[in-house]
């Protein structure tokens, strides 16, 4: 029997999502989508009909203050502990 490989990103890319307290739209317009597919296009992406590309994430990432890495990591603790790193100033920020 084989098992159904899940990607980590749909979830995650919500989760970080309602983190920001960002609808699909808002996220999507800010990404730079078109107004008019941003929440469509977005909810593709959070319900893996469609898959954005690296650079997208990256993109999403950065609105999102999360490191790339949250979105693929498989592991949920590992997960958790990646967007916590995510938030710690680095030594130039505390300057």
């Amino acid at each position: 029997m084989s098992e159904k490989s899940v990607m980590p990103l749909p979830k995650r890319l919500k989760a970080a999502r309602l983190a920001a307290k960002l609808t699909q739209e808002g996220l999507g317009i800010a990404a730079g989508l078109d107004e008019h597919v941003a929440s469509a296009r977005m909810s593709q992406y959070e319900n893996a009909v469609h898959t954005p590309d690296y650079n997208f994430v990256r993109k999403l990432a950065k609105i999102l203050k999360m490191p790339t890495a949250y979105f693929y990591c498989e592991e949920d603790d590992l997960a958790l502990i990646i967007a916590s790193y995510g938030k710690v100033p680095s030594d130039d920020e505390l300057k």
